[in-house]
């Protein structure tokens, strides 16, 4: 087998040297306090504010947990908006599981600053804006072990950040309605995570094609297809879907839809799958896109969930 990726010896998989040589190349590239915690706590000093603007809804912030690589660096919040409705159904909303997404983290924080009020009386939002911060700082896939979080959602996971966010959703103790999680596809899955991947397990690189627009996944058990296509039509007004290959596929899986494809979300591990939510996705956008910006993406986002709440919503009858 030719080398493709700098580390560990083709056709065999790694050890934890390896391992270690893989979490010693990388690097901090930006700053979770910066980007991420600094809006989380504007957010928590909004609801403190006295101003009575309509925006401050009552954000609840929430440690639920920490890295153990440095715990007061990556601390990990949670925000709750509580609806004034007593009957209201609840919303998760998660961002950033793999953390180099970047507009998975800022479009679940820009729906928590621009829209979330208005939903105040007829859900109760949780959101978790940034479930792997130090994928997030250093734009990584995986965690500081190897270890994809978006693959780990399980018992006993060998992610702790996986295993936080179960910890933290179980212990609410509510039945959800909606379940979003945020994700982004990008040209850097297939020149680094991929190939990474790859060495990591000791195979062989199967070069694929990365979708140029907005897609999502749904369930394979529980598709919600017409859940699927409302968030489709949310987006569109932002921005483009992704098409599907010459074989009707999209990374590999048969569209069902325009922009829709299906995984089994538990029997893989995925955090789409950790509720039993009756509307679940996993949403994808493409940043890399000539036709796409950094805000056209997290604004996609956000039309994403807008267009997936209502439609829950008005099937629920909370309208």
């Amino acid at each position: 087998m030719e080398r493709f990726y700098p580390i560990g010896t083709p056709g065999q998989p790694w050890g934890d040297a390896e391992k270690k040589a893989w979490f010693e190349s990388q690097s901090i590239q930006r700053s979770y306090n910066d980007e991420v915690l600094a809006a989380i706590e504007s957010l928590g000093r909004a609801s403190n504010s006295s101003s009575g603007s309509a925006s401050n809804s009552a954000f609840d912030v929430v440690q639920y947990g920490a890295l153990t690589l440095d715990p007061e660096r990556y601390r990990l919040y949670a925000v709750t908006v509580t609806s004034s409705n007593p009957e209201a159904p609840w919303v998760l909303i998660t961002g950033g599981v793999h953390g180099y997404e970047t507009s998975g983290v800022q479009g679940a924080l820009g729906f928590l600053a621009t829209e979330a009020a208005s939903y105040r009386d007829r859900v109760n939002l949780l959101v978790a804006p940034c479930v792997s911060p130090w994928g997030y700082e250093t734009i990584n896939r995986w965690n500081p072990n190897c270890h994809d979080p978006n693959r780990s959602f399980y018992t006993s996971s060998p992610s702790e950040e996986a295993a936080a966010l179960m910890a933290m959703v179980a212990g609410q103790g509510v039945e959800f309605l909606v379940h979003m999680d945020l994700h982004e596809t990008t040209d850097s899955d297939e020149n680094e995570f991929r190939p990474a991947l790859a060495a990591r397990d000791g195979e062989a690189m199967d070069p694929g094609i990365i979708p140029d627009g907005f897609y999502t996944v749904g369930d394979t058990p529980n598709p919600q297809p017409e859940f699927q296509a409302a968030v489709i039509a949310g987006v569109e007004a932002v921005t483009h879907i992704a098409p599907a290959d010459a074989n009707g596929q999209i990374i590999g899986s048969d569209v069902t839809q325009p922009g829709v494809i299906n995984y089994p979300f538990t029997d893989l591990g995925l955090c789409a799958g950790i509720t039993g939510a009756r509307f679940t996705t996993t949403t994808e956008v493409y940043p890399d896109s000539p036709s796409a910006t950094p805000q056209i993406c997290i604004e996609a986002q956000i039309a994403g969930v807008r267009g997936g709440l209502d439609f829950a919503l008005n099937q629920s009858g909370d309208n």
